[in-house]
């Protein structure tokens, strides 16, 4: 009795590892590969429990999107400088069953996608300049450009071989070697004095245009304010001529007399000297008083 007990139970184990070598589970976010003897033979896409003989084995893949970060590796640019890119990569699988193929492992297929990746990379960076990488003018500056046909070329490249979509390739940072820092910031400052030399010439050049404006104005200005003036003292001068001729006309001995005066005032003080004969029209007044003037 007690050896048919231990028996049951062996029979029990038995059956349980039979059932749990003849079953596995397809996560929702794997593909399941069936392989016999290394060799596939299905593929799983539906989640859930699905049955297999106990010869059978099973390859996991992640359906999901995945990330590759390589180390950072230099490149020599179209004007012979180098450069450090540190870039990543999204990719997933398209087809299973030709990835596992041509790949293997997820580990195999990072080592193809650094193969693509660097080839890509240095074909295309060999194609631009440096100032196209890094510049002191945005508008200059053609990363995502060049980010985009590493892409492109890559996801060719990635599809046909290994049945991998890539998403996309990003560049996560760009490094100068230490070698090449000096002229990359030489050649920066150069440009920046270029530009406050460009600056500065365009400010005296608006300075010297607000100074002729300026002048020009001023000129005017004074030109119509002397203008004005002149019509103003000559009005003026007109009414005192009026004014003089009107006082002359209504009392013409009075006006001689003021006349009189007023020359004797300009021309007469306490050191002058003056000879005229006595009968002279400029000595009459003081000689024969208003009686005398005519």
């Amino acid at each position: 009795m007690k050896h048919k007990k231990i028996f049951n139970i062996l029979g029990v184990i038995i059956i349980l590892a039979l059932v749990y070598l003849c079953l596995f589970v397809c996560d929702e976010t794997q593909f399941v590969i069936v392989t016999l003897f290394g060799k596939p033979v299905r593929t799983v896409n539906q989640a859930g429990i699905h049955l297999k003989t106990f010869l059978h084995s099973t390859t996991n893949f992640d359906k999901r999107l995945l990330i590759y970060d390589p180390t950072p590796s230099e490149y020599l640019t179209r004007d012979k400088k180098n450069v450090i890119v540190d870039s990543f990569a999204c990719w997933k699988i398209i087809d299973p069953l030709r990835f596992y193929q041509t790949a293997g492992t997820i580990d195999g297929a990072e080592r193809r996608l650094y193969d693509i990746l660097y080839s890509e990379l240095s074909a295309v960076l060999g194609n631009y300049d440096l100032p196209d990488l890094i510049s002191i003018e945005p508008s200059n500056v053609k990363i995502d450009h060049i980010m985009n046909e590493v892409t492109e070329n890559c996801r060719r490249k990635a599809e046909r071989d290994f049945s991998i979509a890539i998403e996309d390739v990003k560049l996560k940072q760009l490094i100068l070697p230490q070698q090449n820092k000096q002229s990359v910031f030489d050649r920066m400052r150069a440009e920046r004095q270029r530009i406050a030399k460009m600056y500065r010439a365009e400010g005296e050049e608006e300075a010297l245009k607000i100074r002729a404006k300026t002048d020009k104005e001023v000129k005017s200005l004074l030109s119509d304010a002397y203008r004005q003036s002149q019509i103003i003292k000559g009005e003026g001068d007109a009414e005192s001529i009026r004014i003089y001729g009107e006082a002359y006309s209504s009392n013409p001995e009075f006006y001689k007399l003021i006349r009189t005066l007023e020359a004797y005032s300009k021309f007469l003080d306490e050191k002058t000297t003056v000879v005229l004969s006595s009968d002279s029209e400029l000595l009459r007044l003081m000689t024969e008083g208003t009686g005398g003037m005519p």
